[in-house]
């Protein structure tokens, strides 16, 4: 839901009543992940998607009959063999759907606009539904704020309120959105229920060292991300804001010294370009200690032997080395900044969903993986030079 939450806010100010469909469970290969959301209001007019097409037209009528009564359904799309224009993925994947009315009044509607405020603006939130269980239950929907602090409630029993709180937190913190199964009385046995936690926090944030023109193209594809972009450079000269319009901050000043003043989670991606070792042995020392997602330098195969080895003198352990990406990028044949910041980015991604990086043609890897696979710090490996 949280991926319209800027539309469900404008509807919520307009005081619309509106039904949303969230995509709550997906096997095989589908479209759109758990958490897409396709919303509809009482004059039709609807903002999302479920499936990038499939099923949209099915999904859209299941929002206006919901609407109409008041009650949540859930719904399970899948491929049909014996006509594929029928309802169905042709993608073959199966996707699960909770369809929720939010009328005036009700607690969803309350529920949805509190978390649709606070994500439309990037703030700290996560909505916390019942997307399996009871059908007196299901949809019954409550919030978390930057606090963790519980608002709603499901409408079961106290305890699952609370249960249900611990859950969303722990998945808030981490930034993600998924499901976990507890027992209808709030006890992790008893009359099993499933929640869908949606999370919503500020962006990720990719640090951008060395101010060039490759720097300037990787800005732009981070920002195209979703990352909260940083550009920082010791030489003045270089780090302006000219140089980087579409950079979120520019920062002069020297890099390990700026990287000690940040608060970092194991979202952060740092790429390290400026290929000099007065920059880069004091940076690297540092940024391969924090628990962050990613790590990467640009340099030659030679720079980075030499940097390999500066940074072994200077008390890294193999272990702390491991998740070096360097040289920087994926074996893109990459030339110009551009197509050096997409190796780049590429890699990101990679690295981000657990990709292997190889040509789907002829591959025997899955097309989409699982959201949560990629673990917050990520091993070694090379790539091309980039640079």
């Amino acid at each position: 839901m949280l991926d319209i939450a800027a539309e469900l806010h404008r509807w919520c100010r307009e005081g619309r009543d509106f039904a949303v469909a969230t995509v709550v469970g997906v096997s095989n290969s589908a479209p759109r992940q758990v958490g897409a959301a396709l919303a509809v209001d009482a004059d039709g007019e609807a903002v999302g998607s479920v499936s990038g097409g499939c099923v949209e037209g099915a999904v859209y009528e299941l929002c206006q009959e919901a609407l109409e009564s008041g009650e949540s359904v859930r719904q399970t799309f899948g491929y049909s063999d014996e006509d594929a224009f029928a309802v169905g993925l042709t993608c073959g994947g199966i996707i699960d759907i909770l369809v929720t009315p939010a009328r005036a009044g009700s607690p969803a509607r309350q529920a949805f606009a509190r978390v649709a405020a606070e994500a439309g603006e990037g703030r700290t939130a996560a909505l916390v539904r019942i997307v399996e269980g009871p059908g007196e239950l299901l949809g019954g929907a409550l919030w978390l704020d930057a606090g963790a602090e519980p608002h709603g409630t499901l409408g079961g029993a106290p305890q699952l309120d609370a249960t249900a709180a611990a859950e969303g937190r722990a998945l808030l913190q981490a930034g993600r959105t998924g499901t976990v199964t507890v027992g209808a009385d709030g006890s992790m046995c008893g009359q099993p229920v499933t929640l869908l936690v949606e999370s919503s926090v500020p962006p990720p944030r990719m640090l951008v060292f060395g101010a060039i023109d490759f720097a300037a193209a990787l800005v732009r594809v981070g920002k195209f991300l979703g990352y909260h972009v940083t550009v920082c450079d010791a030489r003045p000269v270089f780090a302006t804001r000219s140089r980087f319009p579409d950079a979120d901050e520019v920062v002069v000043d020297w890099p390990h010294r700026y990287l000690d003043g940040q608060e970092l989670d194991t979202r952060t991606v740092i790429c390290v370009l400026t290929h000099d070792a007065k920059f880069d042995v004091p940076l690297l020392e540092r940024a391969l200690r924090l628990p962050v997602a990613y790590v990467g330098a640009m340099g030659s195969r030679r720079t980075h032997l030499d940097r390999l080895a500066r940074l072994r003198e200077a008390g890294l352990t193999p272990l702390e080395l491991a998740p070096l990406r360097s040289p920087i990028g994926l074996d893109l044949g990459a030339r110009s900044p551009e197509e050096t910041a997409l190796s780049i980015a590429a890699e990101i991604v990679a690295v981000r969903h657990g990709g292997s990086g190889v040509p789907l043609n002829g591959a025997h890897t899955p097309i989409h993986h699982d959201h949560g696979s990629a673990p917050a710090a990520i091993g070694g490996g090379t790539g091309r030079a980039a640079g």
